[in-house]
C-alpha cells in the first residue's frame, strides 16, 4: 500500500494492523445485527461496546492509511476499545457470533498495542 502523492510504503506491521482494525469492525457490524435479531437478550452494555469498537477500528485503519501524526494515540485507544468489546461480547460464551467477535476484538487489540509503540 502506498499513499497517495508519496512513495512511501506501508510497514508490513503496520498493513496487518490495518487489516485486523477493519476485519474487527466487520465482525462487530455483524455481531450488532446478530444481537438486534435477538432482541431483549442483547443488553445495552455490549451494544456500546460493539459500537464503539466498531467506529474505532474504522477510524484507526483509515488514520494509520493516511499517516496521521495521531495514529499512534488513536491505535491505544482502539487497543483500549477492542478489549472493552472482547470482554463484553465473553458475557454471551454460548453465542458462537460473540466469541468469534472476542476473538477478532483480542487479535486487533494486540496488534494496535504494537502500533501505539511503534514509531509510524
Amino acid at each position: 500500500m502506498t499513499q497517495p502523492g508519496s512513495m512511501t510504503t506501508m510497514s508490513k506491521e503496520m498493513q496487518d494492523c490495518v487489516e485486523a482494525c477493519m476485519s474487527c469492525h466487520s465482525v462487530c457490524e455483524e455481531t450488532m445485527s446478530s444481537c438486534m435479531q435477538m432482541g431483549g437478550q442483547a443488553q445495552m452494555q455490549i451494544m456500546r461496546a460493539l459500537m464503539d469498537c466498531s467506529e474505532t477500528t474504522r477510524m484507526c485503519a483509515d488514520m494509520m492509511m493516511r499517516r496521521s501524526p495521531m495514529s499512534a494515540e488513536m491505535c491505544a485507544m482502539c487497543a483500549r476499545a477492542c478489549d472493552m468489546c472482547a470482554e463484553a461480547c465473553m458475557a454471551m460464551p454460548e453465542d458462537a457470533q460473540m466469541m468469534r467477535c472476542a476473538e477478532s476484538c483480542r487479535r486487533c487489540a494486540e496488534m494496535c498495542r504494537a502500533m501505539a509503540g511503534a514509531s509510524m
